[in-house]
């Protein structure tokens, strides 16, 4: 026989014996399966808060933050730099005829939330006059909008879901000073939702800031960017940093996806290796139970490598099985829920859960990586054990 008859012979005999051997295959199939599981729910925090990063920005669309602010709470720009901001090239003009431009401050507070008796921080971001023009993704859904002067909010529908007091017509006090809550919001799920906006001029009387956080700004065109940054990084009167707005929200939570993606594979790697660990017994136990078989089949002319190769078929076999139970537990389990985090140790975060093809595909390779590793060694003992004692163990 060929190389490849031998090959499909002693792999079909092999599947053929795996349910007389279901203890040991099922050591392979849940260890395998934990392993991916596990790893696929770390990583599908770490696909949600991309996403919610990637929805939050707008290629024509462009935060500026003072020069060194590795967090837009530690930015502080000034009335005149605001101004100089807004009237730079390439600022789109509104319907007024003013700059599309929106200086922003922003606070963090703490409101109780809706699991454990325990507070939360959110953002209370104020905003200026051109705002609605400036994100209209932002929909008022539910009351109305806040009056710029007035000590009034409008609050974020996933907010809402995760914090209590926020109904609308609710009187909430934020850092000693009392807020209405007059509207609800949604803006596409993005992180803009999961906080609360007012008047940029009433949150700087209210917690008596005399310094914005930050401005943004529409451009004429996506392409203007870099006239639009150069012409600020130029001006000697100012110290600031412009960044694309989806650029900016990324690198805000780069951090934290960086920590979280060490996580998951640091985690999975520990679990791997007792995956491996048990593949390694199960399949050394498959190989001695079937030493007289294979001692056989290599008297009858069957090649060493066709039993190197079946073996590590069937612990791919098994291995891809574990790898697809574990990634669809993710799937039922994970995708779609939504945790509340800390983004970047400054507010609370509700990131979903998102289990992706990618993910599976990923958690696959690591089981068929695994399975391999686990039986690589079993392979070469299988086909190279002395035939004669392997006989004689009949």
């Amino acid at each position: 026989m060929n190389t490849w008859t031998q090959l499909v012979a002693v792999t079909s005999i092999n599947l053929c014996n795996i349910p007389r051997r279901l203890g040991t295959s099922s050591i392979i199939v849940v260890g395998i399966a934990g392993v991916v599981g596990v790893l696929i729910s770390i990583l599908a925090m770490v696909t949600g808060i991309t996403r919610l990063t990637e929805s939050n920005g707008r290629a024509d669309r462009a935060i500026v933050v003072s020069s060194g602010a590795s967090y837009e709470v530690l930015s502080s720009l000034t009335r005149e730099a605001v101004a100089t901001i807004a009237y730079a090239p390439g600022v789109k003009l509104g319907r007024d005829g003013r700059p599309l431009a929106s200086a922003e401050g922003l606070v963090i507070v703490r409101v109780p939330m809706m699991a454990g008796n325990r507070d939360g921080n959110l953002t209370l971001r104020g905003v200026g006059p051109a705002a609605a023009e400036l994100r209209p993704e932002v929909r008022l859904v539910e009351g109305r909008t806040f009056d710029p002067a007035a000590r009034e909010l409008i609050v974020g529908r996933t907010a809402q879901r995760h914090f209590r007091g926020l109904e609308v017509g609710r009187r909430i006090a934020l850092r000693g000073t009392d807020w209405t809550v007059v509207g609800a919001f949604e803006s596409n799920g993005d992180a803009r939702e999961d906080g609360l906006l007012t008047g940029a001029e009433a949150l700087m009387s209210a917690f008596r800031r005399d310094a914005f956080q930050s401005v943004a700004v529409e451009l004429e065109s996506a392409a203007g960017f870099a006239r639009f940054r150069a012409a600020l990084l130029a001006n000697p009167a100012l110290a600031v940093d412009a960044f694309r707005e989806a650029d900016y929200y990324a690198q805000q939570s780069q951090s934290f996806t960086q920590l979280l993606s060490i996580l998951a594979y640091l985690i999975g790697g520990i679990m791997a290796i007792g995956a491996v660990a048990g593949a390694l017994n199960a399949m050394y136990s498959a190989v001695s139970v079937r030493s007289v078989e294979i001692a056989t089949l290599r008297l009858l002319g069957f090649d060493a490598e066709a039993v190197v190769v079946s073996v590590l078929f069937e612990a791919l076999l098994l291995a891809v099985a574990g790898g697809l139970a574990g990634g669809g537990l993710a799937w039922l389990a994970f995708s779609g829920h939504i945790v509340s985090t800390s983004g970047g140790g400054v507010s609370q975060l509700a990131v979903p859960l998102l289990v992706d093809v990618r993910l599976v595909a990923q958690g696959l390779l690591w089981a068929c990586a695994i399975g391999l590793l686990g039986a690589s060694l079993p392979a070469v003992r299988a086909a190279r054990a002395p035939l004669a004692a392997a006989l004689r163990g009949s």
